[in-house]
């Protein structure tokens, strides 16, 4: 190995050791870039830095980050979420598990109008893990259902996820979008024939709601007047966004700027638009987005020296030694992200691990947008899986104190494996994720 080589691998252990002692990630990518890149090919970097930083900020596919977390944060802080998770469940409550598939069915339409995981999972939790508790739903079950509702909004577009797939990969965010919508839909379904089946077969872990409580709600009139009123309207605008984006009548930022557009609207019309409410809202959308546009930042001169100093050499050689060829590769991806995903966030993943491994797959001729999904739905995995789940820390912090942290493992791990089912049968046929952009013609 060169001196370059060993700098590079110094660089990475660095980054490591610093992220373990409470470093943030970002400045500890960035440092540990910096001292490697001036170490390998000296103040070069500095001159190299501006132009990447000013491609990352005046990106224009990146501006629909902010716009579809302002959507979702709105739909969350003005209840309306909320409302919708209440009708669903009235609803599907006469079902054996139906509070459960509910919150699954409610997890689709908040994914697709967040695609925020910990805004998701906490939302969601406050509101129904009592709930279910006291309904008599078993503690792992109810705490599973509403971390894994949580996660679909890493698969279901649109998704942040995708987007910054999009920017790495090369492929236009509407061709990732279209390639995760049936996978997405896939695994939501699976979860749902998980429910009824645990539902037939064991229904005291999942019991209906009784029908007295169910009548004291109201009627089918009093049902149907609810669901047009809470669930109609953003399933409407999810509708209006993700129709825009794969039929070809917006980009995802136009599309994006509406939807931002009609959660204001539906917010002043369920009369819950005011000044707290808002400045609320425009905090939290200013959060959430400096995050991730500050790791993306401190990621380019990480990204930068571990190219410069030859890091991609090392990762071909290391996929070289791999038997199995392109198969070997892939599989050797998905348990590297699987395992970074107990450390690392996505963000992380997606702009430090992969464009290591990118060069491999593009040398295979690999399809890069099934690659993105498979990608996509690995990270969503991560964060349901014991012990560092990110998705189990987030429910765990608002959880009542009689669900303990057995509860979360031990219920989360079925939904684990159904997961691990749904990347399975996409890694075996690809069409689930090629289909229909090949047939928008994408």
């Amino acid at each position: 190995m060169s001196p370059n080589e060993w700098i590079a691998l110094s660089m990475i252990g660095g980054f490591l050791i610093l992220m373990l002692i409470g470093i943030p990630v970002a400045i500890s990518l960035a440092v540990a870039g910096f001292v490697a890149g001036l170490a390998g090919f000296g103040p070069l970097l500095f001159s190299l830095m501006p132009a990447r930083l000013y491609g990352v900020v005046t990106n224009y596919t990146l501006l629909a980050i902010p716009l579809f977390v302002f959507m979702g944060v709105m739909l969350e802080k003005s209840r309306v979420a909320e409302d919708m998770l209440e009708t669903i469940g009235r609803a599907m409550g006469g079902v054996n598990g139906g509070m459960g598939i509910a919150i699954i069915l409610v997890g689709v339409l908040m994914g697709a109008s967040t695609g925020i995981v910990g805004a998701t999972v906490v939302t969601v939790g406050m509101l129904t893990l009592p709930t279910l508790l006291r309904r008599g739903y078993h503690p792992g079950v109810a705490s599973a259902t509403i971390c894994a509702s949580g996660t679909l909004g890493q698969i279901i577009p649109p998704s942040l996820v995708l987007i910054l797939l999009s920017e790495i990969l090369g492929e236009s965010v509407g061709t990732l979008f279209a390639a995760a919508f049936v996978p997405g839909l896939a695994i939501a379904v699976i979860y749902i024939v998980y429910l009824l089946v645990l539902g037939w077969w064991k229904p005291e872990l999942v019991p209906a709601i009784p029908e007295e409580e169910r009548a004291a709600a109201g009627g089918m009139k009093e049902l149907l007047r609810d669901l047009a009123r809470s669930v109609i309207p953003p399933l409407m605008l999810v509708f209006a966004v993700l129709g825009s984006i794969l039929g070809g009548v917006a980009a995802p930022t136009e599309a994006a700027s509406m939807g931002a557009l009609g959660s204001l609207v539906i917010a002043l019309l369920a009369r819950r638009l005011d000044f707290p409410m808002l400045k609320a809202c425009l905090h939290s959308t200013l959060t959430i987005t400096a995050m991730v546009y500050f790791i993306l930042l401190c990621a380019q001169p990480f990204s930068l020296a571990f190219r410069g100093l030859g890091g991609e050499n090392m990762v071909h050689d290391l996929f070289n030694l791999l038997p199995g060829g392109e198969l070997g590769a892939l599989i050797f991806l998905m348990v590297i992200l699987f395992v970074l995903g107990f450390f690392l966030e996505w963000i992380e993943i997606s702009y430090i691990a992969l464009p290591m491994f990118l060069p491999v797959f593009i040398g295979y001729g690999t399809d890069k947008v099934w690659l993105g999904v498979l990608v996509a739905m690995n990270l969503q995995m991560s964060f349901l899986t014991p012990p560092f789940g990110w998705a189990l820390f987030f429910l765990k912090g608002v959880a009542p104190p009689e669900v303990t942290t057995r509860h979360l493992y031990l219920g989360v791990l079925p939904f684990v494996g159904l997961q691990a089912m749904a990347i399975v049968l996409l890694f075996c046929f690809p069409g689930l994720a090629t289909w229909l952009p090949d047939a928008i013609g994408w």
